[in-house]
């Protein structure tokens, strides 16, 4: 079996690949200050719940945003599963062209995003990924990344809020009954949740403007059922596209 690993700001994100089908996934807070040992004994622990054990996992990728984690899940991989890590990055064969001023500069999610959003549903395509950030990434109709834009994620906008201001509360992202919030808590729902959907709009019409036609446009992420459900330009929800990207550049690097 193979083990993706999709380092976030957040969480990390687990998934189990069996005969090149995601057989299951979980997923913990990401901790910056945690050990291998740690992450190791939370995911031994987590996998027999999901009908796995770490004897079962003989290969693994990993992309990540957060580079001091990189080593030690190099660790983890090496010492408690004995398998070596296959890590995202400059170098390695991913199915899509880079068309950036500094490639290298390029998160390795959002390659993994665009490589697998390619390669399932074709191009011209749009990735959005709403996470700790809100990611737009934009894919040619003959697979060249061509790069795209970024946002402060709903739940960053949200802690903004609560930290920098002195009355406003911490909110719960779901929707409000109505754009005109009757009380604060859903004014704030309101103008995060609604203003997003905004934004969303906006930007897939600029980007899709400066592609010069319609683009598929998908959504992964925690939030992307939220907005989803609110717009129609968003085409297709797929909450495993990380994980799916990296079981398929792993099999363009299989050693």
């Amino acid at each position: 079996m193979l083990l993706a690993i999709d380092v976030g700001n957040s969480k990390v994100a687990y998934g189990i690949f069996d005969g090149g089908k995601l057989k299951t996934h979980l997923s913990i807070a990401t901790g910056i200050h945690r050990s291998s040992d740690e992450y190791a004994s939370l995911l031994i622990n987590l996998l027999p719940h999901h009908g796995v054990t770490k004897d079962d996992i003989k290969e693994a990728i990993m992309c990540s945003v957060v580079p001091p984690l990189a080593t030690v899940f190099e660790e983890l991989c090496q010492r408690y599963l004995g398998v070596t890590l296959l890590v995202v990055e400059p170098g390695l064969k991913t199915g899509v062209r880079i068309n950036m001023d500094n490639p290298r500069e390029v998160g390795g999610d959002r390659i993994v995003n665009a490589a697998a959003a390619y390669r399932i549903y074709g191009g011209p395509a749009i990735v959005i990924d709403m996470g700790t950030a809100t990611t737009f990434d934009v894919i040619s109709e003959d697979g060249t990344y061509l790069g795209g834009a970024i946002a402060p994620g709903m739940e960053t906008a949200t802690e903004a809020l609560f930290t920098r201001t002195a009355r406003l509360p911490r909110i719960e992202l779901i929707r409000p009954p109505n754009a005109i919030g009757k009380s604060t808590v859903a004014a704030m729902q309101s103008g995060v949740i609604f203003g997003y959907v905004g934004m969303v709009e906006g930007l897939v019409g600029r980007l899709s403007r400066e592609l010069g036609g319609k683009a598929k446009v998908i959504a992964t992420g925690g939030y992307a059922e939220v907005i989803a459900r609110e717009t129609k330009v968003i085409e297709v929800v797929n909450r495993h596209l990380t994980l799916l990207g990296l079981q398929l550049i792993y099999d363009l690097n299989r050693p």
